[in-house]
């Protein structure tokens, strides 16, 4: 059923001591990599909303429509990128992505109309599916391969950094913007970017080695057999299914509930501050997620905090309109606001090792990666149509859909290992 978790890495180095001093190294660089990737490609987009669509003459609607395009590009990248991690490891792939990143801002500076910001951002997210947390988290992986605790620290590590990637570049990119316009802004955080990410993965990331042709050819067979193994039972499914529900309902929330709280009556400083604290309790989830993981099976934790997250999306519309009852409903929630990233990674190597770990995790990632964009979309709809509080009763059942799929895979993976 699974693979030897370490059959499929690259040797680190020759010795414990050396393997764990290269991992902290490979974990230190994609900190800071994946802190001002998500910084520069993702979340300084909603601080140029504005100003790009005053120069562009367009809507913010239609410039907002380039950031999905970006996510959904990322999605359908994901499977092929999966699989050149596993065949190939993250050098190459990371470094030419971080090439591509750079190009893409620094042309972003400089469109003058919608199909030409449309096309960047179709490179950007080509960029994004070859540097940021999927391919992060194949090369934590892979570093890792055989020793589970550093794997979990590693991940912990990198998401925990990464976390305030908006806390960083939201303000960052606000003062540029107003001190030097949109498009200098963008050139300046090209530079942040380039320099940074480059370097770090050209020089820190490991490729992947084999010892001849027959080996590769033999790995290649072994992660084919692993892929078509897992897809073709219930098991893989269930993962899918819980971590694009899941995901679909987060992003939901992040994108609609400093609205959803100023139409219950609160101030948009009050309803900001509280959506902020999102961030700053993904960090918490994380935390307590990891110190569980040693000691309750990692699909019953997430099972929980995801029924807990339906929860708080249920009391939100009921006692929402205080600010104590608001106060309750976003802690609540945002408990589990990160812990997908760091419970399934652990739930696939788990389960089948480390060989097709990349493969398998692109494959998930092509539903929950384009939900994501999606689902923030049919949410806004159906508020139109017939009000927020059904669409927080569509988080709820989203979130509860999420929970039963992974107490449904930890009882098959109990039977199976109890067989």
């Amino acid at each position: 059923m699974s693979a030897t978790p370490g059959s499929a890495a690259p040797t680190i180095g020759s010795g414990a001591p050396s393997r764990d001093r290269r991992g902290r190294q490979v974990v230190a660089a994609l900190a800071v990599t994946q802190t001002i990737g998500y910084g520069v490609l993702y979340y300084a987009f909603s601080v140029f909303l504005a100003p790009m669509a005053r120069d562009l003459r367009a809507t913010n609607a239609q410039i907002a429509a380039a950031l999905t395009l970006s996510v959904l590009i990322a999605a359908l990248c994901a499977p092929l990128v999966g699989r050149w991690l596993d065949a190939h490891g993250g050098r190459a792939l990371m470094t030419t992505g971080s090439l591509l990143g750079t190009a893409a801002v620094l042309a972003w500076s400089r469109v003058e109309s919608l199909p030409q910001l449309y096309a960047v951002f179709a490179l950007v997210g080509v960029a994004c599916s070859m540097v940021l947390y999927e391919a992060a988290f194949a090369v934590i992986v892979s570093t890792y391969a055989g020793n589970g605790r550093g794997r979990a620290g590693g991940l912990l590590a990198v998401t925990i950094v990464a976390g305030f990637a908006s806390s960083i570049f939201l303000p960052l990119t606000g003062l540029l913007v107003d001190r030097y316009g949109w498009r200098t802004a963008l050139v300046i955080l090209t530079l942040i970017y380039g320099v940074a990410a480059i370097p770090l993965h050209a020089f820190v990331v490991r490729r992947r080695t084999t010892n001849g042709e027959a080996q590769a050819s033999a790995a290649v067979e072994q992660r084919a057999g692993i892929v078509k193994a897992a897809t073709r039972k219930r098991p893989f499914w269930l993962l899918v299914i819980a971590f694009t529900a899941n995901g679909g309902a987060v992003a939901v929330m992040a994108v609609l509930l400093i609205t959803y709280l100023v139409r219950l009556g609160h101030s948009p400083v009050l309803a900001a501050t509280l959506a902020g604290l999102l961030g700053v309790l993904s960090v918490t989830g994380r935390l307590i997620t990891t110190g569980l993981q040693t000691r309750l099976p990692a699909a019953l934790i997430a099972a929980a905090i995801f029924a807990l997250q339906g929860v708080a999306a249920l009391l939100l519309p009921l006692i929402g309109r205080s600010v104590p009852g608001a106060i309750g409903a976003v802690l609540l929630f945002g408990l589990g606001f990160g812990i997908a990233s760091i419970t399934l990674p652990h739930l696939l190597v788990e389960r089948y090792g480390t060989a097709a770990y990349a493969s398998l995790a692109g494959r998930i990632a092509m539903f929950s990666v384009a939900d994501k964009a999606l689902a923030p979309l049919g949410a806004v709809a159906l508020a139109q149509a017939v009000g927020y509080g059904w669409v927080m009763g569509a988080v709820a059942v989203a979130c509860a859909v999420s929970a039963s799929a992974l107490v449904t895979y930890h009882r098959s993976s109990f039977g199976s290992a109890s067989n």
